[in-house]
């Protein structure tokens, strides 16, 4: 596996570690839907929570956040509507950043909620 693979897959990692210290309740990793990926699927206070993790090394010039460009938020409108029809679900759909930085051996965390919506 490439190192940068490994980089995501740690970042992802400990998001899950965030999210569920949070107690949200962890539906979906790494869900496939056409050619969409959505990195965590979560649930809490009735809202389905659709969660892409960008992670960047501390010495990248750009926001972690910034990476998401509309094609990749088109993509994940897309993938969630594809997991909420596939498992029939009637909830809230709220899309969510967390955005990671790694210094040396440690994470800054910054969670987004409702970093965008579903209408452009």
């Amino acid at each position: 596996m490439a190192t940068h693979n490994d980089f995501g897959k740690e970042a992802e990692a400990k998001a899950l570690e965030f999210l569920v210290q949070l107690e949200f309740e962890i539906l979906a990793t790494n869900w496939f839907y056409k050619k969409a990926e959505i990195d965590l699927i979560a649930f809490k206070n009735n809202t389905i929570h659709i969660i892409e993790v960008k992670a960047r090394s501390y010495d990248d010039v750009q926001n972690p956040e910034d990476a998401i460009t509309q094609k990749k938020k088109k993509l994940l409108i897309e993938a969630a509507n594809g997991y909420i029809e596939e498992n029939q679900l009637s909830y809230e759909v709220q899309f969510d950043i967390m955005s990671m930085l790694k210094r040396t051996e440690k994470w800054e965390i910054n969670y987004i909620p409702d970093a965008f919506n579903s209408i452009f």
